[in-house]
């Protein structure tokens, strides 16, 4: 073999080469869409007082006035700023202040939950609880206490955390039996392809609460169950079977935090009223979150100070 052979070959090695390069299919990635997008409100804590009002009309205002505005609303729950333990009248004036804030203020649909400011009751029972449970219902126009529906692709699970205590006081935070099964139905009934979205009041799973009150003393951390799910290993066990349970959102603790825990994403957003319509809670500012959904099951949680 000469020169002129060699250099003839690789020649025509390059070009072969070139040519694979040049044809070769480029890898793209696919995006994700965005399916829905939700304002996450919680913890109004409306009252005659202190400019709540006006307040929770600022929030409604700067949710709707958003660029890229939130196609539903979530009320996470304690929409009055005290039920429990009020006279009738002056619950009526709360839930009347509220409704007209929404009605004069709020075009966007919403999904309500009930939290335990709702709930009105002046004695220490389990039928009194039931009855201002029942009261909340009808204000907030919920044909169930915990319920779920499609949208956009989406499986969404609003659940009921404020549970009156054995003896019927006032009140520990988890679900019922009854609640249960029929969660357990719910997600077995829902397509493994179908992402899906838990709302509850009180966190499931958060850290924020070992930073609300003194929590730590004698070498041990103590969280009452009105602060977190007492039932948190139950659920969490129970949406391990169910990949496609993607992220859990709540309210009640007026902080916020993120915890990713066995592929779920557990968000507790602050307070529409922070420290009830008193500045900051702690370090947390009043806000709300847009919380976009993908249709691959991702999940974005964005607190917003209005």
């Amino acid at each position: 073999m000469n020169r002129r052979d060699v250099v003839r070959r690789m020649g025509t090695g390059l070009a072969a080469l070139s040519t694979t390069k040049l044809t070769a299919a480029p890898l793209v990635a696919a995006s994700k869409q965005r399916a829905l997008r939700i304002a996450h409100l919680t913890d109004v804590h409306i009252q005659p007082l202190v400019g709540a009002a006006k307040g929770f009309e600022k929030c409604l205002h700067h949710a709707q006035g958003l660029p890229d505005k939130p196609d539903l609303i979530i009320n996470g729950g304690d929409a009055v700023m005290e039920a429990h333990g009020r006279g009738q009248d002056s619950v009526r004036r709360q839930w009347r202040l509220y409704q007209d804030v929404l009605q004069n203020e709020n075009a966007l649909p919403i999904l309500n939950c009930i939290g335990n400011h709702d709930i009105w009751c002046k004695q220490e029972t389990t039928a009194c609880f039931e009855a201002g449970r029942k009261w909340a219902m009808d204000e907030l126009q919920m044909p169930s206490r915990y319920y779920s529906l499609d949208r956009n692709g989406w499986h969404i699970i609003v659940l009921d955390s404020v549970q009156p205590k054995a003896d019927g006081s006032w009140y520990t935070a988890h679900i019922d039996d009854e609640q249960y099964h029929w969660l357990e139905a719910d997600l077995r009934a829902t397509p493994a392809e179908t992402p899906i979205l838990v709302i509850s009041h009180v966190p499931i799973l958060a850290a924020c609460v070992f930073f609300d009150g003194q929590r730590f003393a004698g070498e041990n951390w103590n969280i009452p169950a009105r602060w977190m799910h007492s039932d948190t290993i139950r659920l969490t066990n129970l949406f391990q079977r169910h990949p496609n349970v993607k992220s859990a959102l709540s309210g009640h603790i007026h902080l916020v935090d993120r915890v990713d825990y066995n592929g779920i994403s557990y968000f507790c957003n602050g307070a529409v009223s922070g420290a009830w319509w008193f500045g900051r809670y702690h370090h947390t500012a009043a806000g709300y979150a847009i919380v976009d959904l993908y249709d691959d099951g991702s999940v974005e949680n964005t607190y917003v100070n209005y």
